[in-house]
């Protein structure tokens, strides 16, 4: 059977280690707790929380991929942005899932019992900038990060000076699908959220890698995004899943920045 890996991070925030890579938080207040995100829907992430806490427990979504939003059947209290409801429709499918996994080592070791049964989600309550929600002395405000996805939202934690950032700003954002937005909006959204966060975080947390962000990450991306309007970059090509993109600085075998910078996209030459 499968067991989620978790790391307690604070006295409040919990790391919870999915079977893919992806990364989901844990934050609990006096009264209530919230699970940010919930991973690829691989092994019960319900029970690995009721292992944690005994507290009402409600789910934010960062936004609707396949990594990110297929754990959430298991839990009835869940929000997500609703323009990213035909992404979840899109990939909560079983047969987008096991898709995911094939070539990897975990094809042969995930059963057709692993999946949490896929759900629509239209049971999911709408999530945008603005919401905050409560737990009992420790709060999440929600931004708005239009990008990499139209519904992509970022989570702070003011009490913890701390951020998720989700897969809305990282060492290797994705910006090359046909619901992403150009380089030039996603550029302004990062400029705004920069602002709107300006002076109230220390501490950036990730969705994916060892989850943990720099301080200065949104301004070193923004700089990214400058490059490749100037066409300062190095386009590598790049596939995923099918598709074909490029990224925007050349990495090294374990994807840092070979020019020492930090920071990175993939992304098509047509949506700039």
């Amino acid at each position: 059977m499968l067991q989620f890996k978790t790391e307690k991070l604070t006295d409040r925030v919990t790391r919870i280690y999915g079977f893919c890579g992806e990364l989901m938080y844990l934050v609990e207040g006096k009264e209530k707790a919230a699970l940010l995100d919930t991973g690829t829907g691989i092994g019960s992430l319900k029970a690995c929380v009721q292992k944690l806490t005994d507290k009402p427990v409600m789910v934010l979504l960062t936004h609707g991929h396949v990594d990110h939003a297929m754990g959430a059947p298991e839990f009835e209290e869940v929000y997500m942005n609703h323009k990213d409801d035909y992404i979840y429709k899109e990939h909560c499918s079983l047969e987008f899932r096991k898709a995911g996994l094939e070539g990897t080592p975990l094809e042969q070791e995930v059963t057709a019992a692993d999946f949490i049964p896929e759900a629509p989600c239209g049971t999911f309550r709408d999530l945008k900038g603005g919401d905050a929600f409560d737990l009992g002395g420790t709060t999440i405000e929600i931004y708005n990060c239009t990008g990499h996805t139209l519904g992509s939202v970022v989570m702070l934690i003011p009490e913890e000076r701390s951020v998720l950032l989700g897969d809305a700003c990282n060492y290797f954002t994705f910006m090359f699908d046909d619901y992403s937005t150009t380089i030039s909006e996603y550029e302004e959204s990062l400029k705004r959220l920069s602002g709107e966060l300006a002076g109230k975080f220390d501490t950036v947390y990730l969705s994916h890698g060892d989850g943990n962000g720099h301080k200065e990450i949104m301004e070193d991306v923004i700089a990214v995004c400058e490059d490749i309007k100037a066409g300062n970059t190095d386009d590598i090509p790049f596939s995923f899943m099918g598709k074909r993109a490029l990224v925007a600085k050349a990495v090294t075998p374990q994807m840092g920045r070979r020019d020492g910078g930090r920071g990175n996209i993939v992304y098509s030459k047509d949506r700039i």
